[in-house]
Order: C-alpha cells, then sequence, then structure tokens
C-alpha cells in the first residue's frame, strides 16, 4: 500500500474543476477499485491523503479519505503584503502536513501549491520523495516569472499531467525535460447515473414549463468566468426576440462575491424580468447534478477556461453546451457549430436560436454531448490513468 499526497491552496470543498476532481479520484481509490491494466488483486494500491485550507462547510472525517487542512487567507487578496504572508505561510503548513502524513508520492494539484512546494522540495526531507505537477492552468496564462520559476521546479519533477491535448502541446513547445502525460478533469460520481425521468420532475420543482426553452450558467465567481458577459449573452438573446428562462448557479467564496452576485442577478432580471430567472446558489454535488437537468442549453461565458468540468457536468445530463472558443474548451466540446467569440455574437444568437427553433436539431445536439461524455470523461477511465501514472513513478524511482 503506497500513500499519496495532493497539495492544494483551495479548500477541497470549494466547487471548481481542481477540486471536484482531485475529490473524486481520491474517493474512487480510497474505495480500492482495482485498475483494468491488470488483474485484481495485481496492480498496487494506493491510499490518498489532501492537504488542503481548511474546509468551508465540510468536516475532515466526513470523507473517505484523510484529509489534513492548514488556516489561510483567502486567495484572491489583492494586497502584495498579505499574499507574501499567505504564501510564507502556506510553505510552513505544507513542510509540516507532508512531514506528518509521510507519503510515497507526492502530487500537487495546483500551480500555486508547486511553487509553494519548491521552496521546501530540496530540503532533506523531501528532496527524494517523487512528485507530479498536475498543470489546471495554460501555459500562456502565467505571468514570465511564474513560469521561470515553475521551469525550475518541474526539473526534478517525476511527471507533468494537462488535462487537454492542447495545453500539454503549449507546453511541449517550453522543451521541459519532463515526461508530459494528457489526463482531463472528472467530474463526481453522482453525474454517473442519467435518469431521463428527472427532466420533467425538476422542472415541475422549479415552477418551469416542459414547453419552456432554458438555458443555464453556472460555476464560481472568478475572473476567468468572465461573469460581467453572461447579461451580454442575456440581453442578445432578448433582443433577438428570443423567449427563454435563465437558470443560474453560483458558487460564492470570499466576502466580495456577494456585490458580484447581486450585480449579475440584477441586469440579468433587467433583461428577462424577474419571472425569467431562476437563481441557485452554493449547492451540493449532488444539488449541482440534478440541476443540469433544468436547462437547454447550458452556455459558457469564460474568457480563459484550461479545461471546463462545468461543461462535462452538462454533457452527463443530455445538454446542449455552447461555448467560448478559449483555451481547452475547442477540444472538451468537439463541435465547432457551438463555439463563439466575443467578437461573433451574431454567431452565437444563431446557434441559439436554431436550438430553440428546431426541436429535432436539439435533441441531436443533446445525444452528441452525452455521448461525448460517455467516450471520454467517466470515472473508470479517469482513475485508471492516474493509477498508471503512478506506478510508472514508483516502477522509476526503486
Amino acid at each position: 500500500m503506497k500513500k499519496v499526497v495532493y497539495l492544494m491552496e483551495y479548500p477541497l470543498d470549494l466547487p471548481g474543476g481542481g477540486q471536484m476532481s482531485t475529490w473524486t479520484l481520491c474517493d474512487a481509490l480510497a474505495g480500492g477499485e482495482p485498475s483494468s491494466s491488470k488483474q485484481a488483486g495485481e496492480t498496487e494500491e494506493f491510499t490518498p491523503v489532501v492537504i488542503c485550507p481548511k474546509l468551508l462547510k465540510r468536516t475532515e472525517d466526513s470523507y473517505s479519505f484523510a484529509v489534513l487542512t492548514y488556516s489561510s487567507l483567502e486567495n484572491r487578496e489583492d494586497r502584495r503584503l498579505p499574499r507574501l504572508y499567505n504564501f510564507l505561510k502556506r510553505t510552513v503548513q505544507f513542510a509540516r502536513l507532508i512531514r506528518k502524513a509521510k507519503p510515497d508520492i507526492i502530487h500537487v494539484s495546483m500551480s500555486e501549491s508547486l511553487l509553494t512546494y519548491g521552496l521546501i522540495r530540496f530540503l532533506p526531507p523531501f528532496k527524494r520523495i517523487p512528485f507530479i505537477y498536475t498543470d489546471r492552468g495554460l501555459c500562456y496564462g502565467y505571468r514570465k516569472h511564474t513560469k521561470l520559476l515553475m521551469r525550475r521546479i518541474l526539473k526534478h519533477a517525476s511527471a507533468m499531467v494537462c488535462t487537454t491535448a492542447y495545453n500539454k502541446g503549449l507546453w511541449e513547445k517550453e522543451a521541459l525535460s519532463v515526461p508530459l502525460y494528457v489526463i482531463p478533469n472528472t467530474i463526481s460520481p453522482v453525474f454517473s447515473v442519467y435518469e431521463p425521468e428527472k427532466h420533467m420532475l425538476m422542472r415541475e420543482r422549479y415552477g418551469l414549463k416542459q414547453t419552456d426553452f432554458v438555458i443555464g450558467f453556472a460555476g464560481r465567481i472568478s475572473e476567468e468566468k468572465d461573469w460581467d458577459f453572461v447579461p451580454v449573452l442575456v440581453r442578445a438573446l432578448k433582443d433577438a426576440g428570443l423567449s427563454f428562462r435563465v437558470a443560474l448557479v453560483i458558487a460564492a467564496y470570499e466576502t466580495k462575491d456577494a456585490q458580484i452576485i447581486k450585480d449579475l442577478k440584477g441586469q440579468i432580471t433587467a433583461a428577462v424580468g424577474e419571472e425569467g430567472l431562476l437563481y441557485l446558489q452554493d449547492l451540493s454535488q449532488t444539488e449541482m447534478a440534478d440541476y443540469y437537468y433544468l436547462p437547454d442549453v447550458f452556455i459558457m461565458s469564460s474568457v480563459f477556461e484550461s479545461f471546463g468540468k462545468a461543461a462535462v457536468e452538462a454533457m452527463s445530463r443530455h445538454c446542449s453546451v455552447v461555448s467560448t472558443a478559449v483555451g481547452g474548451l475547442p477540444e472538451v466540446i468537439g463541435k465547432p457549430e457551438n463555439l463563439y467569440t466575443k467578437d461573433t455574437l451574431d454567431r452565437f444568437t444563431a446557434r441559439i436560436r436554431q436550438l430553440a427553433e428546431d426541436r429535432e436539431e436539439l435533441e441531436r445536439d443533446r445525444a452528441f454531448f452525452y455521448r461525448r461524455y460517455l467516450e471520454n470523461y467517466t470515472l473508470k477511465e479517469h482513475v485508471n490513468r492516474h493509477r498508471k501514472l503512478y506506478e510508472t513513478v514508483l516502477r522509476t524511482n526503486l
């Protein structure tokens, strides 16, 4: 039995692709499901331990695996001194908790955590522990000095994982001296079972008619999601003469999120009216799995996106997905006609109109995305790829 420690700079129970993908992976490893690459009993077993900031709502013992937490300021702190203090404090806490966990492998799950771990990795207690880094951003999204530090640290990594082939290609141009792998993010197992009857049940619960055309938006407050652009999209559809309802879900983390949400709701209701907006906040993963039964079309407005977990969640519920053509999203979406840019709003409105007015086209689109989810983004394949990678790293570092 080998122990894998995951290093994170966000709470594990904060909604987000990195957190949820790590949570899901650890839950599956803790369950002891055998790898499909070998017969049961012949594969290495891995015990996961997550090191992250203090949880928002859950308790450490509510997980099926060990969670060790440390105190932290909000990660989007604007002032330089608090950010520096937070970074140095995280460094000390990583050192303390890693020594407590005694891992065989360290899996660094986020970029800030990589920079933090880089400060202590050269100390004798940590130097011989092999580590893996998963890049959940995009190569071109890092500042010059940040990328320089990452390159220096990654010289000592056993492997680097990218969530899309697109990002792997970007890093290959950097000529890193570390093996590169592609392992897409995955989503919670609560999305694994699709129940067609829930489309009707969920609409009845929230007072939506079966004939209503519903568009959905969901995610946490962050600059990358570009929530300011959502009212622009809604207004464009309204000005195009479409009749629709909006189902919006927001996950709030920091104190300044409240005003952002208030302004967003106000702008959307100004376009579609109070009755045109269904707003939900801080849903659990089970509740999110139910939410995605509501929209006919799920829309992403991201200005920067390395992967796009929300798109995959929507696919698992037979939603059509229409998205900005940024970062790794074109690879995840896999359908050019469902992509748009902020300079091609006419393309966006034309596609939504087609889906709203042609029921057969909408059903074909929904079927396409559900198949795409089953063929590319299931939990079983995600876990199996990680197991194989950990086994390779252990063999290489004997």
